[in-house]
């Protein structure tokens, strides 16, 4: 009898083992995946709502990394990274990780749906165009009695002393834009010491390209350097803000999403991608970046503004981020 007892007790005891290990994964639980994204938090609140609906057995988690340290984290740990796709990364940071066999061979994606200048590589596909404009909060600069600047000249008035954000280039795309278009408007000399003249205007550098409208929401400042999407998702929840293009143009930016080399024959990985370009993207664009990057598809969003007239972004290589970098103070 005790025999009898001791072998149930056993029996009991393994198959316990066997569910434990079926229950964390290591018998067929669900496949983790880890993608790395600089995008806005109300973006990768949106991300993971749709990829939970869509893959409700695969474990999915939306690493959220500024982009100067998306893109070198990615350099450092290589094919072996344990991120299987790289998302919301601007593409002179996706050619070095291209150039450093970073990425898949993305080759066999039907690039003929995309504008011309979305196209740039074989290793990487537009995830979407990001366009920036001066953010006014017109609350702030009436409570202050200050009239709304109308050039960037206007801006390095003394009266908008610290009631000015913008993102700092070395760790934001969206402050890079904004720097590299005025360089190339202006020639490097003279943007250069104009952002030496801003500074004491400016209330802080931040770290993220939603810092600069995160900081008129809260009216710590009446002026900001920001993404347009961002600034019309806000107003569309009631924000008092204003959206004003300088005769400059309108700053931009591409981004894009790719996978990491090697991670591509992984089949859920590929399913997360191919969801994420042939899916995901569309409703990205036509929510939160109508700016147009498909051929035959223009979105558009409540107050967002139309005919836009953009900056000169040429020359925006790695090697030209590298040198205006080395060049920024702050």
């Amino acid at each position: 009898m005790k025999n009898t007892i001791i072998k149930r007790l056993s029996l009991l005891l393994a198959l316990t083992m066997l569910l434990s290990l079926v229950l964390t994964g290591c018998g067929g639980g669900k496949e983790r995946i880890l993608i790395y994204t600089s995008v806005e938090d109300y973006v990768i609140e949106d991300m993971n709502a749709r990829l939970s609906e869509a893959f409700p057995d695969y474990d999915i988690t939306v690493e959220y990394v500024a982009t100067g340290s998306h893109a070198a984290k990615l350099l450092t740990e290589g094919t072996n990274s344990e991120c299987d796709i790289t998302y919301d990364l601007e593409y002179a940071y996706m050619e070095q990780l291209a150039q450093a066999g970073v990425l898949a061979d993305l080759s066999s994606y039907d690039r003929s749906i995309y504008l011309e200048d979305t196209v740039a590589s074989d290793y990487y596909l537009v995830q979407c165009r990001v366009g920036g404009a001066i953010i006014l909060n017109t609350e702030v600069l009436q409570e202050k009695g200050l009239a709304e600047p109308t050039s960037y000249a206007d801006l390095l008035k003394p009266e908008y002393k610290g009631l000015i954000s913008m993102a700092n280039p070395k760790s934001s795309g969206t402050g890079y834009m904004f720097y590299k278009s005025l360089v190339n408007a202006w020639g490097e000399d003279k943007a250069v010491q104009y952002f030496d003249d801003l500074t004491p205007n400016i209330l802080q550098y931040t770290s993220s390209g939603s810092g600069p409208v995160n900081a008129l929401l809260q009216k710590e400042v009446a002026i900001g350097f920001g993404m347009t999407s961002h600034a019309v998702t806000q107003i569309n929840e009631g924000a008092k803000l204003k959206i004003v293009y300088f005769e400059e143009g309108s700053p931009y930016t591409m981004y894009g999403q790719s996978i990491i080399a090697g991670k591509e024959q992984r089949e859920s990985v590929k399913a997360v991608f191919d969801f994420l370009v042939k899916t995901y993207s569309y409703e990205l664009n036509e929510k939160f970046f109508p700016e147009q990057m498909f051929k035959d598809k223009v979105f558009s969003v409540e107050n967002y503004p139309e005919n836009i007239v953009y900056s000169d972004m040429s020359g925006n290589t790695i090697e030209a981020k590298e040198h205006l970098l080395s060049l920024w103070k702050y």
